[in-house]
């Protein structure tokens, strides 16, 4: 019953998306409304507001993070501290409060690694910046320290639970990106905090 009550508030707690707050906040429009149309801090950024994507991204970081920091706090099994990491995860991406069309979930993903293991989100995140910084593509940076994650996973020993979940979240994460990939193919991505390349 426990682990019932854990996923279902984690998959609530992953529900609110804090681009569509925090754009509330700042009175920008609603990020559904333009640029790719995803409810994530990228987009937010395209608003030209970097306030109103940073809160973006530390709420979704946090979301994640919370969720499963309680379920370890809690004491609960590495296979039920999987699964809330799961359904917070999917919260983001499916939230019932805007009609199951979320985010791309990058930033969620983080703060679940993070929270699973402090030294793989960093390795997550360092991967992360260092695409970023190189080639300048969100989506690119994101499915080169996705497909890390379980790797990362691996080499630190964690349980079998979490390296299952992080290669979930990895493969959920290719998924919500396939028409990033498509555009990556055709030189057409968005940079970051710039207009579409080619």
């Amino acid at each position: 019953m426990l682990t019932i009550v854990f996923v279902v508030a984690a998959y609530l707690l992953g529900s609110i998306s804090f681009a569509v707050i925090t754009s509330k906040l700042f009175k920008l429009p609603d990020p559904r409304s333009y640029g790719s149309g995803n409810p994530g801090a990228t987009n937010v950024l395209r608003s030209g507001k970097k306030a109103a994507a940073a809160l973006t991204l530390f709420g979704d970081a946090a979301k994640g993070w919370l969720a499963v920091f309680l379920a370890i706090q809690f004491e609960l099994s590495a296979m039920q501290v999987a699964l809330i990491a799961l359904s917070v995860f999917v919260g983001h991406l499916f939230p019932v409060f805007l009609n199951f069309k979320g985010g791309k979930g990058v930033a969620t993903a983080l703060g679940v690694l993070l929270a699973l293991s402090g030294w793989m989100g960093l390795a997550v995140l360092a991967t992360w910046m260092l695409m970023a910084l190189a080639f300048r593509y969100s989506s690119l940076a994101a499915l080169t320290a996705a497909t890390a994650a379980p790797i990362y996973a691996i080499l630190l020993g964690l349980p079998q639970e979490w390296v299952l979940a992080s290669g979930a979240l990895s493969l959920l994460l290719f998924w919500r990106h396939k028409g990033n990939i498509q555009k990556l193919l055709a030189g057409t991505e968005s940079k970051i905090g710039g207009n579409k390349a080619g």
